[in-house]
């Protein structure tokens, strides 16, 4: 069974609107033969006649009338997918899916979210918290379009990853502390310490840092939440290595002092995508690297 088009849905409509198959033609820059045989395969197909033409009066008739009823709204839809479409491809709309570790949600990305909304109001930006690992999987899998991921990591397949922004890691610690100006590790591996968990790449670099002194404390407690981190250091329960991601000082800033950390430590973080973007996420990711 033949399918109904939708240029022959157009060409009755415009019959229909203008009461002359000349001027439909004329409108449709079409021959005139052409739009009579669109009429009449439109009539072949539905079985009954759509046009009357007395008196070179060209009216509906009453199945004609039912299918201009539908033909006008399947047009009208079709022509706002299409524009829809143009805005999406254009960048004027779209969605973004975007993977990042709390800390960064918390405390880089409102900047660029903002940022965002005011240039774009009609990019829709979904974020996931995950893991470095767990985002590079999503892109990977095309569950997402941009990921922050800790560095280094190893090269994906199809897959973007620059650097984007180097953060130095500070010793977070309750102020009850007597503390040194510099923190060690020696200093650091004789007192209660909250970690984060093993599978994260600072818990990585942390271990190192301490390894590089000959020391391998013990973690109090270990976790992936940064935020929750900093409360159990503001209640005295331990002390921790976390990256500063901002320049404002920590909510509970009367209860955690922050120290500089000697040897040095820092966080580099990386942005990755697919290697091909549609305009929304290339927009999304030139506001990233605007705030690096």
């Amino acid at each position: 069974m033949r399918e109904i088009s939708l240029d022959r849905l157009r060409t009755l409509v415009t019959i229909a609107d203008n009461g002359s198959f000349a001027e439909a033609a004329r409108i449709l820059h079409l021959a005139p033969p052409t739009v009579s045989l669109h009429v009449q395969e439109l009539e072949d197909r539905i079985g009954a006649p759509l046009l009357s033409r007395k008196r070179g009066n060209i009216r509906p008739t009453s199945v004609g009338e039912a299918l201009l009823f539908r033909a006008r709204r399947l047009l009208a839809e079709t022509e706002q997918a299409l524009d829809d479409l143009q805005r999406q491809v254009q960048g004027l709309e779209g969605r973004v899916r975007l993977g990042a570790s709390t800390g960064v949600l918390a405390h880089l990305l409102p900047q660029a979210l903002e940022v965002l909304a005011r240039q774009h109001p009609s990019i829709d930006v979904q974020v996931a918290v995950l893991t470095s690992q767990d985002t590079l999987t999503g892109l990977a899998d095309g569950a997402l379009d941009i990921g922050l991921v800790a560095l280094p990591q190893p090269a994906v397949a199809g897959l973007v990853i620059k650097p984007w922004r180097r953060d130095p890691i500070r010793a977070f610690l309750p102020a009850t502390w007597q503390c040194p100006t510099f923190v060690t590790p020696k200093w650091l591996a004789g007192r209660p310490l909250i970690l984060n968990d093993s599978t994260t790449r600072l818990s990585r670099l942390t271990a190192e840092w301490f390894a590089r002194a000959g020391e391998r404390p013990e973690a109090r407690i270990e976790l992936n939440y940064n935020d929750a981190i900093r409360s159990l250091v503001a209640a005295g329960y331990g002390a921790a290595l976390l990256p500063q991601e901002s320049d404002r000082p920590p909510a509970q800033e009367a209860r955690v002092i922050t120290r500089a950390l000697r040897p040095a430590m820092w966080r580099q973080l990386g942005i990755a995508h697919v290697a091909q973007v549609d305009r929304s996420t290339q927009y999304a990711l030139d506001v990233l690297w605007s705030l690096r």
